[in-house]
């Protein structure tokens, strides 16, 4: 990592790009089973993991490795900062003028509010983290699920693992020069490494939508076509 005189956008740039070297935010050290594409590319932060899509300008996942000894607690401060992620090509990434006047919020994925550190606060505002977001959902029924998964998390006895992902249909519209897609939906994948119980929220990206029943895994990956845990990892 460069010196501290270094701004996060420059720190970040020196990141692995490769899940083989940051495999602790993944069960088993497996990341998921997404479709391969060739503009698909892994962004290791120092808290987090993103799978992000050059299609979408968006995250496909981000993979958290979560437990009470290691949890939030750091306050966001005024010199916060979203930025690109210069690991991106720059036709294959949101910029912060996409967002402007969009009508949508810039959606941490990975939560700002998970981070235990000052540096991985900064990172978590990577653009490659965020999905535009109905500002309601974000600041409210997204939050709350946001906030009982770190009270989940404070209670469990061992690591906590955590993905979070959007959803596109195909009437998805985009925002911004570079065409960023707005999801249609967004889950939170939550699967207890100790009693290896999993569920996911699923939620619509819509102002009135409130904070819902969880799913079963079995149907989340009914519902996305993907096997997000290794096989046997949830138990029956």
């Amino acid at each position: 990592m460069p010196g501290s005189g270094a701004s996060i956008a420059e720190q970040v740039a020196q990141l692995p790009t490769s899940f083989a070297r940051c495999p602790e935010f993944f069960v088993q050290r497996k990341a998921p089973a997404v479709a391969p594409n060739p503009r698909q590319s892994e962004l290791c932060y120092d808290s987090f993991a993103v799978l992000h899509s050059g299609d979408t300008k968006t995250p496909i996942f981000s993979a958290q490795r979560l437990n009470k000894r290691a949890l939030g607690g750091i306050k966001r401060q005024k010199s916060d900062r979203f930025f690109a992620d210069a690991r991106l090509p720059r036709a294959e990434r949101a910029e912060l003028e996409d967002y402007k006047r969009s009508g949508y919020s810039r959606g941490h994925l990975a939560p700002s509010g998970d981070m235990a550190t000052e540096l991985a606060l900064a990172q978590s505002f990577s653009l490659a983290n965020m999905v535009p977001q109905s500002i309601r959902h974000n600041s409210g029924a997204w939050s709350k699920i946001e906030q009982d998964t770190r009270k989940y998390v404070q209670r469990a006895q061992g690591d906590v693992y955590v993905i979070t992902g959007p959803v596109f249909d195909a009437s998805s519209p985009q925002i911004g020069d570079n065409k960023v897609r707005v999801p249609s939906h967004l889950f939170k994948l939550v699967f207890d490494g100790q009693t290896r119980q999993a569920w996911a929220h699923w939620q619509a990206n819509r102002d009135e939508e409130v904070a819902s029943k969880p799913i079963s895994y079995e149907e989340l990956v009914r519902r996305t076509g993907v096997q997000w845990l290794p096989p046997g990892a949830v138990r029956p």
